[in-house]
């Protein structure tokens, strides 16, 4: 059997292919955890705004791996998401929201 990865943005597609009968077929595996470079992709921010983010605790992550690598799970992504919209209305009925 030979399996290969192929990395989409928000989901890993594999490629199966079994050599004893050529058959094939795809199946997709939706990333739990995604690097900073896609959680400033998704929030339309520079890596080191996200990366920002994290380390002053606005947004959990956390490290993984050997070199300790950020990872950010896309439930904490719309939980973030959710809190700003609260605090961007909270500021817009107190008049406290600067442009």
């Amino acid at each position: 059997m030979f399996l290969a990865k192929c990395v989409n943005k928000q989901m890993d597609i594999w490629w199966q292919m079994d050599i004893w009968n050529g058959r094939s077929h795809l199946m997709a595996v939706e990333s739990r955890f995604l690097p900073l470079t896609d959680v400033a992709e998704l929030l339309n921010v520079s890596i080191a705004q996200a990366r920002a983010l994290v380390r002053s605790g606005d947004l959990r992550a956390i490290k993984v791996g050997g070199r300790g690598q950020w990872r950010v799970e896309k439930s904490e992504i719309e939980a973030y998401i959710q809190r700003m919209y609260e605090r961007t209305e909270y500021q817009i009925k107190t008049g406290s929201i600067e442009d």
